[in-house]
């Protein structure tokens, strides 16, 4: 395989890695708030130290045309080498500056005029201005990059970039999510837009500088020597290695081939803390879900007692505490306890009962074996799998296991191809609700990875998007109608939530995260 030269980057960076999440840190000068936030796995005794290259390992490499759908490599490039307009603290939805310094919401909630740096530019050299945020938000709202969030991005029906470092954008109605929007799209580099599709250039603003890529084997990133936070990053280098193996990943980690990784089993993850040399990070607020999804054409999975049934049937305790090792906690809902929509009483609708789903499968009748899809390789999901498999089993209903490879199952996600049932993560819920069933996926209210449709759900979703604050008492009001929608619907039965985590040897310090487990790693060095 030849080595792709990214012509026009420039030096120093680092890595991220990680399956459907990765992580990110960011400098302390920029903006305290957000820095702070993200920066918890630094130890508090370390003195930072300039210099070095951190060598990490990732599952996956980048699929270019699966740049904006925050999975494989895509997250480890975003993370070390692009910047959003605003970025989320782990424990609540308050956006903090970042490429925006202040923002003024409209009463009204029609109009948000944001001001920007001026002291950015790109890794070409090229100033960032309005212009560039424009930009990004269209890219994101084209329907070819499929990205998740792209309904909020159509809503934004007007973009004034009359001033270089002043953007105010107007809506279609008001957007209780569009700061989820802004911290989750990167500023892209218009000029090597055409270059990013085909995976031979990624341009952004951040502190590190993608300078070669070898397709499935390696991403070497370079500290940007111009990047806007004085004396920031640490590391000269970042070395990611594509180790798609799971034990080869977790050898290379003991072995200090490579010194940080996501991705690994929980129950490696919790050995190599034990021995003494790698400290496990949970990424708080960057939560997961792990959920059983239906395709409700399937005839067996259109008659909603089935789907109760299976929902009776699962064994959450069981599956957070042996695949995640304790790392998270069962739920009925896709809510993280963080979350403004959270409720802790209506996360015990379908504790487990077997008698009750017994009762519901012989209602049903007749059910044929049901494939259970996930994605090979990943030992999160074939653990899962197995569980639920069991758990099926004992009420009456055959499922035959379906491994496929990783793009095969982001295709089949996104396309609404799965045959019966499938295990995954899925995320969006740790943000302002409204975004869950609007953008995801597999909960989006107007077409989902289910084929669910129901009148009442796309209205309980579209009256929590349109309140203008996320977090207000109104809010939280449409937020229990959409929960009461995906309890009564079941098109996805929910397990438990699990906090991604990233195992690190004890000499690296420093290393942060965004919300979408994106790594950063503008303050981390090793010492």
């Amino acid at each position: 395989m030849s080595t792709l030269p990214l012509n026009g980057l420039a030096r120093r960076t680092f890595l991220r890695g990680a399956g459907l999440t990765a992580l990110a840190i960011f400098g302390t000068a920029a903006c305290s708030s957000a820095v702070d936030e993200q920066q918890e796995s630094a130890s508090s005794s370390a003195v930072p130290v300039r210099g070095g290259t951190l060598k990490t390992g990732i599952p996956l490499d980048v699929v270019p045309a699966n740049f904006l759908t925050n999975t494989g490599a895509a997250t480890t490039i975003i993370g070390l080498a692009f910047e959003s307009l605003i970025r989320y603290p782990h424990d609540e939805v308050t956006p903090q500056p970042l490429l925006a310094t202040s923002w003024e919401l409209a009463p009204d909630g029609l109009s948000l005029d944001l001001t920007l740096r001026d002291d950015v530019t790109f890794h070409s050299g090229r100033p960032f201005t309005s212009a560039d945020a424009e930009f990004s938000i269209k890219t994101y709202g084209d329907p070819k990059w499929t990205a998740q969030l792209k309904s909020t991005a159509a809503a934004i029906t007007g973009f004034d970039t009359s001033d270089p470092h002043r953007l105010v954008l107007t809506f279609d109605h008001p957007l209780g999510n569009v700061f989820d929007l802004l911290d989750t799209v990167p500023i892209l580099d218009s000029e090597s837009i055409d270059q990013l599709a085909t995976g031979e250039k990624f341009i952004g603003t951040g502190p590190f500088v993608l300078t070669e890529r070898t397709p499935n084997q390696s991403l070497t990133f370079e500290r940007n020597e111009n990047y806007w936070v004085p004396e920031r990053p640490y590391l000269d280098r970042v070395e990611v290695s594509v180790i798609t193996d799971p034990q080869a990943l977790l050898n290379s980690l003991r072995s200090g081939q490579v010194q940080a990784v996501t991705n690994i089993n929980y129950r490696d993850s919790e050995t190599l803390a034990a021995a003494g040399a790698h400290t496990t990070t949970d990424l708080e607020g960057a939560e997961l879900q792990i959920y059983v999804g239906t395709n409700v054409q399937n005839p067996a999975l259109a008659d909603v007692r089935l789907r109760r049934a299976i929902a009776y049937a699962l064994d959450r305790d069981r599956i957070v505490a042996e695949v995640f090792r304790g790392a998270g906690y069962p739920i009925n809902l896709p809510w993280p306890k963080s979350s403004p929509a959270y409720n802790e009483s209506l996360n015990s609708t379908y504790s487990i009962d077997l008698d009750e789903a017994k009762a519901l499968v012989a209602q049903v009748g007749s059910v044929p074996t049901l494939p259970l899809t996930y994605q090979a390789g990943n030992p999160y999901y074939e653990a899962t799998a197995q569980i639920v498999q069991a758990n099926l089993a004992a009420i009456g209903i055959d499922v035959v296991l379906d491994p496929i490879e990783s793009a095969s199952f982001v295709k089949q996600l996104i396309g609404a191809q799965f045959p019966a049932l499938w295990v995954t993560f899925h995320s969006w819920a740790q943000y302002t609700p409204s975004t869950l069933t609007v953008s995801a996926y597999p909960f989006n209210a107007q077409k989902n990875s289910s084929h669910y449709e129901s009148p009442s759900y796309v209205a309980a979703a579209d009256a929590a998007w349109r309140v203008a604050d996320g977090t207000s008492e109104e809010a939280v009001e449409k937020y229990a109608a959409v929960s009461k929608e995906l309890l009564d619907g079941l098109f996805l039965i929910e397990i438990g939530v699990a906090f991604n985590q990233i195992v690190a040897a004890n000499a690296v310090h420093g290393i942060g995260w965004t919300k979408r487990s994106e790594v950063i790693l503008t303050e981390a060095f090793i010492a």
